[in-house]
Protein backbone atom coordinates (compact mmCIF):
# COMPACT_ATOMS: atom_id res chain seq x y z
CA UNK A 1 0.00 0.00 0.00
CA UNK A 2 1.78 3.09 -1.26
CA UNK A 3 1.57 6.63 0.08
CA UNK A 4 -0.03 7.67 -3.21
CA UNK A 5 -2.75 5.03 -2.78
CA UNK A 6 -3.38 6.22 0.76
CA UNK A 7 -3.67 9.82 -0.44
CA UNK A 8 -6.11 8.74 -3.16
CA UNK A 9 -8.19 6.96 -0.53
CA UNK A 10 -8.31 10.03 1.71
CA UNK A 11 -9.14 12.28 -1.23
CA UNK A 12 -11.95 10.00 -2.39
CA UNK A 13 -13.49 10.20 1.08
CA UNK A 14 -12.96 13.94 1.46
CA UNK A 15 -10.48 13.60 4.33
CA UNK A 16 -7.33 15.69 4.74
CA UNK A 17 -4.13 13.68 4.41
CA UNK A 18 -1.63 14.01 7.30
CA UNK A 19 1.73 15.61 6.62
CA UNK A 20 3.55 12.28 6.48
CA UNK A 21 0.95 10.86 4.10
CA UNK A 22 0.05 7.95 6.39
CA UNK A 23 -3.65 7.17 6.26
CA UNK A 24 -5.23 4.60 8.59
CA UNK A 25 -8.69 3.21 9.20
CA UNK A 26 -8.71 4.91 12.62
CA UNK A 27 -7.78 8.29 11.18
CA UNK A 28 -10.43 8.08 8.48
CA UNK A 29 -13.10 6.87 10.90
CA UNK A 30 -12.39 9.86 13.12
CA UNK A 31 -12.97 12.35 10.31
CA UNK A 32 -15.74 10.80 8.23
CA UNK A 33 -19.09 12.52 8.64
CA UNK A 34 -22.21 10.33 8.62
CA UNK A 35 -24.44 10.78 5.60
CA UNK A 36 -28.03 9.72 5.36
CA UNK A 37 -28.51 7.51 2.30
CA UNK A 38 -32.06 6.28 1.85
CA UNK A 39 -31.08 3.99 -1.03
CA UNK A 40 -28.48 2.20 1.09
CA UNK A 41 -30.93 1.86 3.95
CA UNK A 42 -33.73 0.55 1.75
CA UNK A 43 -31.45 -2.05 0.16
CA UNK A 44 -30.38 -3.35 3.55
CA UNK A 45 -33.98 -3.40 4.72
CA UNK A 46 -35.05 -5.35 1.62
CA UNK A 47 -32.32 -7.95 2.13
CA UNK A 48 -33.35 -8.40 5.77
CA UNK A 49 -36.97 -8.93 4.72
CA UNK A 50 -36.03 -11.28 1.88
CA UNK A 51 -33.81 -13.55 4.00
CA UNK A 52 -35.82 -13.44 7.23
CA UNK A 53 -36.06 -16.89 8.79
CA UNK A 54 -33.86 -18.59 6.20
CA UNK A 55 -30.41 -18.36 7.77
CA UNK A 56 -29.04 -20.79 10.35
CA UNK A 57 -27.59 -18.49 12.99
CA UNK A 58 -25.74 -21.24 14.86
CA UNK A 59 -24.04 -22.49 11.70
CA UNK A 60 -23.13 -18.97 10.59
CA UNK A 61 -21.61 -18.03 13.93
CA UNK A 62 -19.68 -21.30 14.12
CA UNK A 63 -18.19 -20.97 10.64
CA UNK A 64 -17.48 -17.28 11.14
CA UNK A 65 -15.38 -18.20 14.16
CA UNK A 66 -13.73 -21.01 12.19
CA UNK A 67 -12.81 -18.52 9.45
CA UNK A 68 -11.37 -16.28 12.17
CA UNK A 69 -9.29 -19.21 13.44
CA UNK A 70 -7.91 -19.81 9.94
CA UNK A 71 -6.97 -16.13 9.66
CA UNK A 72 -5.10 -16.35 12.96
CA UNK A 73 -3.39 -19.56 11.76
CA UNK A 74 -1.93 -18.02 8.60
CA UNK A 75 1.48 -17.18 10.14
CA UNK A 76 1.91 -20.92 10.81
CA UNK A 77 0.85 -21.68 7.24
CA UNK A 78 3.51 -19.28 5.98
CA UNK A 79 6.13 -20.94 8.18
CA UNK A 80 5.44 -24.26 6.44
CA UNK A 81 6.26 -22.69 3.08
CA UNK A 82 5.54 -24.93 0.10
CA UNK A 83 2.92 -27.63 0.87
CA UNK A 84 4.17 -31.21 1.08
CA UNK A 85 1.28 -32.53 -1.01
CA UNK A 86 -1.20 -31.25 -3.61
CA UNK A 87 -4.00 -30.89 -1.07
CA UNK A 88 -4.07 -30.19 2.62
CA UNK A 89 -2.50 -26.94 3.81
CA UNK A 90 -4.55 -24.31 1.98
CA UNK A 91 -7.42 -26.74 1.45
CA UNK A 92 -7.85 -26.75 5.23
CA UNK A 93 -7.68 -22.94 5.30
CA UNK A 94 -10.60 -22.77 2.86
CA UNK A 95 -12.74 -25.47 4.53
CA UNK A 96 -14.91 -23.29 6.82
CA UNK A 97 -15.45 -20.89 3.94
CA UNK A 98 -16.87 -23.72 1.85
CA UNK A 99 -19.25 -24.72 4.64
CA UNK A 100 -20.43 -21.11 4.86
CA UNK A 101 -20.76 -20.95 1.07
CA UNK A 102 -22.83 -24.14 0.92
CA UNK A 103 -25.32 -22.83 3.47
CA UNK A 104 -25.64 -19.45 1.76
CA UNK A 105 -26.16 -21.23 -1.55
CA UNK A 106 -28.86 -23.42 -0.03
CA UNK A 107 -30.93 -20.45 1.22
CA UNK A 108 -30.60 -18.40 -2.01
CA UNK A 109 -28.52 -15.77 -0.21
CA UNK A 110 -26.57 -14.85 -3.34
CA UNK A 111 -29.70 -14.48 -5.46
CA UNK A 112 -31.10 -12.07 -2.88
CA UNK A 113 -27.98 -9.92 -3.06
CA UNK A 114 -28.13 -9.81 -6.85
CA UNK A 115 -31.76 -8.74 -6.67
CA UNK A 116 -31.29 -6.06 -4.04
CA UNK A 117 -27.78 -4.66 -4.50
CA UNK A 118 -26.72 -2.55 -7.49
CA UNK A 119 -23.71 -3.21 -9.66
CA UNK A 120 -20.43 -1.64 -8.57
CA UNK A 121 -20.38 2.09 -9.35
CA UNK A 122 -18.14 4.88 -8.09
CA UNK A 123 -20.93 6.37 -5.94
CA UNK A 124 -21.93 3.01 -4.48
CA UNK A 125 -18.31 2.18 -3.67
CA UNK A 126 -17.70 5.54 -1.98
CA UNK A 127 -20.78 5.19 0.20
CA UNK A 128 -19.76 1.63 1.03
CA UNK A 129 -16.35 2.81 2.25
CA UNK A 130 -17.94 5.54 4.37
CA UNK A 131 -20.40 3.17 6.01
CA UNK A 132 -17.66 0.63 6.72
CA UNK A 133 -15.67 3.23 8.61
CA UNK A 134 -18.71 4.01 10.74
CA UNK A 135 -19.39 0.34 11.55
CA UNK A 136 -17.61 0.03 14.90
CA UNK A 137 -18.61 -3.63 15.47
CA UNK A 138 -16.97 -4.61 12.18
CA UNK A 139 -13.79 -2.69 12.91
CA UNK A 140 -13.52 -4.32 16.34
CA UNK A 141 -14.11 -7.77 14.85
CA UNK A 142 -11.31 -7.29 12.33
CA UNK A 143 -9.03 -6.24 15.18
CA UNK A 144 -9.94 -9.38 17.09
CA UNK A 145 -9.03 -11.75 14.25
CA UNK A 146 -5.61 -10.21 13.66
CA UNK A 147 -5.94 -7.36 11.18
CA UNK A 148 -3.72 -4.46 12.24
CA UNK A 149 -4.39 -0.86 11.20
CA UNK A 150 -2.35 -1.19 8.02
CA UNK A 151 -4.14 -4.39 6.96
CA UNK A 152 -7.57 -2.97 7.75
CA UNK A 153 -6.76 0.11 5.71
CA UNK A 154 -5.59 -2.12 2.85
CA UNK A 155 -8.99 -3.87 2.89
CA UNK A 156 -10.67 -0.48 2.71
CA UNK A 157 -8.34 0.48 -0.12
CA UNK A 158 -9.38 -2.66 -2.03
CA UNK A 159 -12.94 -1.37 -1.91
CA UNK A 160 -12.55 2.37 -2.39
CA UNK A 161 -9.77 2.57 -4.99
CA UNK A 162 -10.93 -0.14 -7.39
CA UNK A 163 -14.28 1.03 -8.72
CA UNK A 164 -13.19 0.63 -12.36
CA UNK A 165 -11.92 -2.91 -11.80
CA UNK A 166 -15.00 -3.88 -9.82
CA UNK A 167 -17.28 -2.45 -12.51
CA UNK A 168 -16.29 -5.40 -14.73
CA UNK A 169 -18.08 -7.72 -12.29
CA UNK A 170 -21.75 -7.45 -13.17
CA UNK A 171 -24.74 -9.00 -11.37
CA UNK A 172 -26.02 -11.95 -13.38
CA UNK A 173 -29.40 -10.28 -13.85
CA UNK A 174 -27.75 -7.19 -15.38
CA UNK A 175 -25.52 -8.85 -17.98
CA UNK A 176 -26.40 -7.18 -21.30
CA UNK A 177 -27.83 -9.04 -24.25
CA UNK A 178 -25.53 -10.11 -27.05
CA UNK A 179 -22.65 -11.52 -24.99
CA UNK A 180 -20.90 -14.65 -26.25
CA UNK A 181 -22.09 -17.02 -23.52
CA UNK A 182 -25.29 -18.31 -21.97
CA UNK A 183 -26.23 -15.77 -19.31
CA UNK A 184 -28.68 -18.23 -17.74
CA UNK A 185 -25.76 -20.32 -16.46
CA UNK A 186 -23.86 -17.42 -14.85
CA UNK A 187 -24.04 -17.54 -11.03
CA UNK A 188 -24.93 -14.41 -9.05
CA UNK A 189 -22.12 -11.88 -8.67
CA UNK A 190 -21.58 -12.40 -4.94
CA UNK A 191 -21.54 -16.17 -5.42
CA UNK A 192 -18.84 -15.77 -8.07
CA UNK A 193 -16.84 -13.57 -5.70
CA UNK A 194 -16.93 -15.99 -2.76
CA UNK A 195 -16.72 -19.21 -4.76
CA UNK A 196 -13.87 -17.82 -6.84
CA UNK A 197 -11.89 -16.75 -3.78
CA UNK A 198 -12.30 -20.17 -2.18
CA UNK A 199 -11.30 -21.98 -5.37
CA UNK A 200 -8.12 -19.92 -5.67
CA UNK A 201 -7.23 -20.57 -2.03
CA UNK A 202 -7.82 -24.30 -2.41
CA UNK A 203 -5.82 -24.32 -5.63
CA UNK A 204 -2.71 -22.99 -3.92
CA UNK A 205 -1.75 -26.41 -2.55
CA UNK A 206 -1.35 -28.00 -5.97
CA UNK A 207 0.08 -24.89 -7.61
CA UNK A 208 2.83 -24.34 -5.04
CA UNK A 209 3.58 -28.06 -4.77
CA UNK A 210 3.87 -28.54 -8.53
CA UNK A 211 5.98 -25.43 -9.04
CA UNK A 212 8.19 -25.68 -5.96
CA UNK A 213 11.41 -25.13 -7.92
CA UNK A 214 10.13 -21.72 -9.04
CA UNK A 215 8.66 -20.56 -5.74
CA UNK A 216 10.41 -17.75 -3.86
CA UNK A 217 9.84 -16.32 -0.40
CA UNK A 218 8.24 -13.30 -2.05
CA UNK A 219 5.69 -15.51 -3.81
CA UNK A 220 4.90 -17.31 -0.56
CA UNK A 221 4.53 -13.96 1.23
CA UNK A 222 2.14 -12.75 -1.46
CA UNK A 223 0.15 -15.98 -1.26
CA UNK A 224 -0.46 -15.56 2.46
CA UNK A 225 -1.09 -11.82 2.11
CA UNK A 226 -3.84 -12.25 -0.45
CA UNK A 227 -5.31 -15.32 1.24
CA UNK A 228 -5.60 -13.26 4.41
CA UNK A 229 -7.32 -10.48 2.47
CA UNK A 230 -9.75 -12.94 0.86
CA UNK A 231 -10.51 -14.51 4.23
CA UNK A 232 -10.96 -10.99 5.58
CA UNK A 233 -13.55 -10.30 2.90
CA UNK A 234 -15.18 -13.64 3.67
CA UNK A 235 -15.20 -12.77 7.36
CA UNK A 236 -16.92 -9.45 6.58
CA UNK A 237 -19.60 -11.28 4.57
CA UNK A 238 -20.02 -13.84 7.36
CA UNK A 239 -20.35 -11.03 9.90
CA UNK A 240 -23.08 -9.44 7.78
CA UNK A 241 -24.84 -12.80 7.46
CA UNK A 242 -24.71 -13.25 11.24
CA UNK A 243 -26.24 -9.80 11.61
CA UNK A 244 -29.03 -10.84 9.25
CA UNK A 245 -29.60 -14.00 11.26
CA UNK A 246 -30.18 -12.13 14.48
CA UNK A 247 -27.28 -10.04 15.79
CA UNK A 248 -28.79 -6.78 14.55
CA UNK A 249 -25.74 -4.64 15.39
CA UNK A 250 -25.55 -3.07 11.94
CA UNK A 251 -27.78 -0.34 10.63
CA UNK A 252 -29.40 -1.15 7.30
CA UNK A 253 -26.84 1.13 5.62
CA UNK A 254 -23.95 -0.69 7.29
CA UNK A 255 -25.41 -4.05 6.31
CA UNK A 256 -25.48 -3.00 2.66
CA UNK A 257 -21.92 -1.73 2.95
CA UNK A 258 -20.62 -4.90 4.62
CA UNK A 259 -22.17 -7.17 2.00
CA UNK A 260 -20.80 -5.01 -0.81
CA UNK A 261 -17.34 -4.68 0.72
CA UNK A 262 -17.00 -8.37 1.58
CA UNK A 263 -17.44 -9.30 -2.06
CA UNK A 264 -15.33 -6.41 -3.34
CA UNK A 265 -12.35 -7.45 -1.20
CA UNK A 266 -12.68 -11.07 -2.31
CA UNK A 267 -12.77 -10.00 -5.97
CA UNK A 268 -9.77 -7.67 -5.85
CA UNK A 269 -7.68 -10.05 -3.75
CA UNK A 270 -8.28 -13.10 -5.92
CA UNK A 271 -7.24 -11.11 -8.98
CA UNK A 272 -4.09 -9.95 -7.19
CA UNK A 273 -3.34 -13.54 -6.12
CA UNK A 274 -3.68 -14.67 -9.71
CA UNK A 275 -1.11 -12.18 -11.00
CA UNK A 276 1.29 -12.33 -8.04
CA UNK A 277 1.31 -16.06 -7.30
CA UNK A 278 -0.23 -18.13 -10.10
CA UNK A 279 1.29 -16.27 -13.06
CA UNK A 280 4.99 -16.78 -12.37
CA UNK A 281 7.01 -14.67 -14.78
CA UNK A 282 10.70 -15.25 -15.41
CA UNK A 283 11.60 -12.19 -13.36
CA UNK A 284 9.63 -13.56 -10.38
CA UNK A 285 10.75 -17.18 -10.28
CA UNK A 286 13.55 -18.68 -8.24
CA UNK A 287 16.81 -19.11 -10.20
CA UNK A 288 17.18 -22.45 -11.92
CA UNK A 289 19.62 -24.82 -10.22
CA UNK A 290 20.72 -25.99 -13.68
CA UNK A 291 22.20 -22.62 -14.61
Amino acid sequence: MTVAEQRDLATALGVDTPGDGTVTWELLAGQIEPRSDSAFASRGEAIRADLAGRLDRELLERERENIADEIRRLPDVRDVGVPDEPSGLYTDVAAPGWRLYDHLLEVNFFESLDENLPRFTADHIETTARELLLADPLSSSLDDVGFDESEKTALLLDVANNDERLAHWVPSNQIPDGVEFETETVPPLHQRAMGGALLWIRGLDRHLWQNEVMITDEILDDAVRYVKAMLGGLFVTATAACDLAGDGQFTDEQLTAALTAGSAVQIVSQEELLHSVFYIRDDMRAPSELR
